[in-house]
């Protein structure tokens, strides 16, 4: 294998020089930088990036943790960080804390001397947890969390207002008893969903204890809580998920009981996956552009990488818009588990 001192032999000048010129400093002649660069290239020499990394203190690497690594959401969040990291240039590492608040201060310690800059979305940020295991020297910006005390830049979704709007879109289209299927309790997300939700049928239907049935944002749970409607146990005509793949469970156990979606039940869903847009039929929900909360976040780290000092004043906050499809596409329904006649 060809080392830099094969380069440094070849164009006749020291180790450090070739050092010097491969990493850019200015300090070397134009001569003698061409003589490197002819010398490395005729080697067929490949910097070695983690020795390079000892020298300019530099990975070209950016840590990127999330709750998970599985599903639609979560590789709309990285195809758009990595959009933006690739073309600068940079390479991203992978973190997953599995849905734990636990781990994620591991998964923070164990990027530390490997990557540049950080992009974390912790399941459920805490002031204290970000102020202990956050390395100030590392540049960080969170994705769908604050930072509290600390004064971290972060992006994201506001998921309050959107869950109000697509549960006020329920009730315009004649859901009067509209279910919640929540997400996980520790989740900031699946909270503020459930916030909005409370709000608007409280405020629209003077529902004072709107019917909310627990959920983890997995398919499995929106099947659950459709055989629950089936069973009528929960009386309801119309059905807002806090996210759509637990709308595409439902569906999926109502279809086969013959259920009409979109006539004898209303379904919506939150964050429009892909998937959202294929099945049968296709699911209203709350666009939070993934994809788009991720290329945000890497361009302010991007930012924060070329010496710009950002803060939480620098945070941005997404508007996720209403996409009305298929499946709240009636109204005057009779709810699916209710008595006969029942109106």
């Amino acid at each position: 294998m060809v080392t830099i001192r094969d380069v440094a032999r070849e164009a006749g000048v020291s180790v450090a020089t070739v050092s010097r010129a491969l990493n850019g400093h200015t300090n070397v002649t134009k001569a003698t930088r061409e003589a490197i660069e002819a010398a490395a290239k005729d080697l067929k020499f490949v910097p070695h990036s983690g020795a390079r990394s000892l020298t300019n203190r530099q990975t070209d690497t950016i840590g990127v943790i999330l709750p998970d690594l599985f599903g639609e959401f979560f590789s709309e969040v990285i195809r758009g960080i990595d959009r933006i990291a690739h073309g600068a240039g940079k390479h991203l590492l992978l973190g997953n804390m599995h849905g734990s608040s636990h781990e994620t201060t591991g998964a923070i310690r164990a990027m530390r001397g490997r990557v540049d800059g950080l992009l974390l979305m912790p399941p459920d940020s805490t002031a204290e947890l970000l102020s202990e295991h956050l390395d100030p020297g590392i540049p960080t910006v969170l994705l769908n969390a604050q930072g509290g005390e600390s004064d971290v830049p972060f992006v994201a979704v506001d998921n309050y207002t959107g869950a109000r709007a697509i549960t006020e879109h329920l009730i315009a289209r004649g859901g009067k008893r509209i279910v919640h299927i929540a997400g996980p309790k520790h989740n900031r997300d699946a909270r503020e969903r459930l916030r909005g939700f409370g709000d608007a049928m409280r405020e629209h239907l003077g529902e004072r204890d709107p019917v909310v049935l627990p959920g983890d944002f997995t398919e499995s749970a929106g099947q659950e809580a459709a055989r629950l409607l089936l069973a009528g146990q929960v009386p309801a005509d119309a059905v807002f998920a806090a996210n759509d793949v637990m709308a595409v469970g439902l569906i999926s156990v109502l279809d086969k009981a013959s259920i009409r979606i979109g006539s004898d039940m209303l379904v919506a869903g939150f964050d429009d996956i892909p998937l959202a847009r294929y099945i049968t039929p296709r699911l209203t929900t709350m666009q939070s552009n993934m994809a788009q909360l991720g290329s945000t976040a890497a361009m302010l780290l991007l930012r924060m990488l070329r010496g710009e000092q950002l803060g939480m004043d620098h945070g941005v906050v997404l508007s996720p818009t209403l996409a009305e499809r298929g499946s709240t596409a009636s109204s005057g329904r009779e709810e699916i588990g209710a008595p006969a006649g029942a109106a």
